[in-house]
């Protein structure tokens, strides 16, 4: 669909570059902005919301600050890359801080692992643990090493734009055991259910079961020991508003309650995007940030879509939900870690009801982050910010957050201040909680998935969403949806691959 030149918007009017459409920006949506800045184009990025960030949005609540996503950071490089574009130095503007360790584990016996980067420390961790689990950690970090090598350093920024694409890589896929889940991966090596769990969590960090998704992930263990975990001082939000000043400075713009209705659409190929205001804008070359089933569904009308049909995408696997609590104290807990992982009795049986049963289990397991630990300035002085994460079922389960939500809350807090946050439910003096609900209400994702679509092996890769739209042309897709996937290098990674398959600014001159 076109309208007539007077119905449209003014800035995409009188220009020297072609003008480039982001919709969408969290990670993936302002990586994708400057990457087509630094290659000629004038880019317009459109937000819903208020402030940038997407589902690393920052809260602001009596003098905290939180993050309402993202805290963890790796793969720096992949950031650097950025700012270089720009002319300006990432580690001049940003403060980031390597964690020791990257998390402390709490078992549920209270038995605690602290992980990190440091083999050796790692090793006489096991060591306490099972002796003879040692040697199976060095095997076991060789298959990750060589599964890093292929799924990240060689496929990571490549398109799948074709099934030979994914051909090429099967016998490297069969060779490196992909079939198999992380969980089965890690217990070829591994015999300690302790030591399983410490190497096998990692798929929940973006939205997968340890149990079903492909061994391909096991790659995030090699991914950190090379590069570390990282937090930016001033939060994750800084890193944001530091890719939006990279924006500003390339002379691109970006509009907050811009809220797109319509990928616009005419002889197969996107012309630009209807804002829900009716406001047309016209654009070459369109990127869809915005959850990628969201995109396809809603936002790309059903006559130019041929492979993701409603059905295909209801049919889809989708990533468990999230729940989490952000919470300011009025005092400091200084033996808190800044990332810690406090697993529940259960492990198999409570990631069987958040993904296949789809039921709010007793139980639970949580990520507590506490980014004071590292920047006392996210807190008035004398107090402590924290946020705490519970995976949970995403909107097909039969949960009625509006009721449930508050006593999930409040059966957390009581948890917490009988393990590590002694005395917590006395202490809280801001709080706010999200659960999948608004995920889909406020960040458009669908069936309220934390992560978008699950990344088991026949949604990975090839089989994923295209980051060159399969239905149309001049469509590209970046984030969590897309290829190589969710987490902070994925979705940088995603907007990487636009520099292969967007064709340069002069195609349009």
């Amino acid at each position: 669909m076109t309208l007539p030149a007077s119905q449209v918007s003014e800035h995409t009017s009188g220009r020297s570059k072609p003008h480039a459409v982001v919709i969408g920006s969290g990670f993936g949506g302002l990586a994708a902005a400057i990457r087509l800045g630094a290659r000629g184009y004038q880019v317009t990025v459109l937000e819903r919301l208020d402030a940038p960030g997407g589902r690393a949005y920052v809260h602001k609540i009596d003098g905290f600050t939180f993050d309402a996503g993202p805290t963890i950071i790796t793969a720096p490089f992949l950031l650097d890359d950025l700012w270089g574009l720009c002319g300006r130095s990432f580690s001049e503007e940003i403060d980031i801080r390597l964690m020791d360790p990257f998390y402390r584990i709490r078992f549920d016996d209270g038995k605690v692992f602290d992980y990190n980067g440091d083999a050796d420390a790692v090793k006489a961790q096991i060591a306490k643990f099972s002796p003879r689990d040692v040697a199976g950690y060095d095997r076991f970090m060789e298959h990750s090493q060589a599964i890093f090598k292929i799924g990240f350093e060689q496929l990571g920024h490549v398109p799948f734009n074709s099934w030979t694409d994914m051909l090429k890589i099967v016998p490297d896929m069969i060779t490196l055991g992909s079939h198999r889940s992380v969980y089965a991966m890690v217990s070829k090596y591994i015999k300690d259910p302790y030591i399983r769990q410490v190497l096998s969590f990692h798929p929940l960090l973006i939205g997968g079961n340890p149990f079903s998704v492909t061994s391909i992930y096991t790659l995030i263990s090699f991914l950190e020991r090379k590069w570390g975990v990282h937090s930016a001082i001033g939060g994750t939000g800084a890193l944001v508003k530091g890719m939006v000043s990279l924006i500003e400075g390339q002379g691109g713009t970006i509009r907050y309650g811009a809220e797109v209705e319509q990928i616009l659409v005419k002889d197969g190929t996107a012309t630009g995007v209807r804002l829900k205001s009716g406001e047309a804008i016209a654009a070459p070359v369109v990127v869809s940030n915005a959850d990628a089933a969201w995109t396809y569904r809603y936002l790309l009308p059903t006559e130019h879509r041929s492979h993701w049909t409603d059905q295909k995408i209801d049919r889809a696997q989708y990533s468990n939900g999230l729940f989490v609590w952000y919470f300011g104290t009025k005092r400091q807990y200084p033996e808190v870690a800044h990332h810690t992982i406090l697993l529940g009795p259960r492990y198999k049986g409570l990631l069987d009801d958040i993904f296949k049963n789809k039921r709010l289990a007793k139980d639970f397991s949580l990520y507590l982050h506490r980014p004071t630990a590292t920047d006392p300035g996210l807190a008035p002085e004398g107090c402590d910010t924290f946020y705490v994460l519970a995976p949970v079922p995403h909107l097909k389960g039969d949960i009625d957050w509006e009721k449930q939500a508050e006593p999930y809350r409040a059966r957390i807090a009581k948890y917490l201040s009988e393990t590590v946050l002694p005395g917590l439910e006395d202490e809280i003096v801001a709080s706010l909680v999200t659960t999948p609900r608004d995920f889909q209400d406020r960040l458009l994702s669908y069936n309220g998935a934390g992560f978008s679509l699950e990344p088991i092996l026949l949604q990975s890769a090839w089989f994923r969403p295209h980051n060159a739209s399969e239905e149309v042309n001049g469509l590209y897709l970046v984030g969590a949806g897309t290829h190589p996937g969710a987490g902070v290098p994925g979705v940088l990674s995603s907007a990487r691959v636009l520099d292969t398959v967007v064709p340069d600014a002069s195609t349009y001159a």
